[in-house]
């Protein structure tokens, strides 16, 4: 499990590029990239870390699941995730 304080920093960057997101397009659009120099650091989408939903953890992230391969395997296993089977030939 991720510590408590990174999986909080996250959630208020994902808040603060909301919170800018109409903005930074905004300025984008007209090129004025002083006025985007001038915006939180947090506000860049790039800033975002991919985590797992279950363990928080960042790296071995699968997109298209949401989960870590740890948590991934774990759960696929124990056949929570539909149409996912343990591959034998």
């Amino acid at each position: 499990m991720a510590k408590k304080s990174w999986l909080e920093r996250n959630k208020r960057k994902a808040n603060t590029v909301k919170k800018y997101a109409a903005l930074r397009a905004e300025l984008k659009a007209k090129k004025d990239y002083a006025g985007l120099t001038k915006l939180p650091r947090d506000a860049s989408p790039t800033r975002l870390v991919n985590r797992c939903a279950m363990s928080g953890r960042r790296r071995g992230y699968w997109r298209k699941f949401g989960v870590s391969r740890l948590t991934f395997r774990e759960a696929a296993l124990n056949g929570l995730i539909p149409g996912v089977t343990k591959s034998s030939w």
